[in-house]
């Protein structure tokens, strides 16, 4: 099992980025993904979330209207668009993959946003 982010970058406020997460060695359209960040200094917090069919979406308030998660399924890949970025927005990004019974998690390494002009 395998869960690799990318698309972290340097980026000025007001800017945006898409991050990638790509899964490889579980069915990846039967799992709930989430984006999570922790920034330097705070605990790890949940971002968004996606169900396995792509239907349900859900979002921290403090990214609410700014973010939009998504999927594909015949990539194996689930992203986060990150619109109207601010620096309370850098933090290293990480995605997990929960299965359906929530008895199965997995973690990316992460990959880290800074905004910053």
């Amino acid at each position: 099992v395998q869960l690799v982010e990318s698309g972290g970058d340097l980026v000025q406020p007001g800017g945006s980025l898409r991050l990638s997460c790509a899964a490889s060695g579980f069915t990846f359209s039967n799992y709930l993904m989430r984006w999570y960040r922790q920034a330097p200094g705070k605990e790890r917090e949940w971002v968004a979330s996606i169900n396995g069919p792509g239907t349900y979406t859900s979002y921290a308030d403090s990214v609410k209207g700014r973010f939009a998660i998504s999927k594909d399924d015949a990539k194996n890949t689930v992203y986060l668009q990150m619109d109207s970025l601010k620096p309370d927005d850098t933090a290293v990004y990480y995605c997990k993959a929960l299965d359906p019974r929530g008895i199965r998690e997995y973690w990316g390494p992460g990959t880290q946003v800074a905004v910053s002009s």
